[in-house]
């Protein structure tokens, strides 16, 4: 069975956050999955960063 660690976790959520990008491009919100890329992008430095970017952007989406 394999480990959940630290980097494992930081992986998933560099994953996770690429896949909201996506579904961001696929949904016709181009400025949305730009900063989530970004985010993905700046998450190998700054671990939960793009977890982060992800949940903001569904707070002021749901909020507007």
């Amino acid at each position: 069975m394999a480990n959940f660690n630290a980097d494992s976790a930081n992986k998933l959520s560099m994953v996770s956050t690429l896949v909201d990008a996506a579904m961001a491009f696929a949904r016709g919100r181009p400025k949305s999955g730009i900063l989530l890329v970004g985010a993905a992008a700046l998450s190998s430095r700054v671990p939960g960063l793009g977890t982060a970017v992800s949940l903001l952007l569904r707070l002021v989406r749901r909020f507007r």
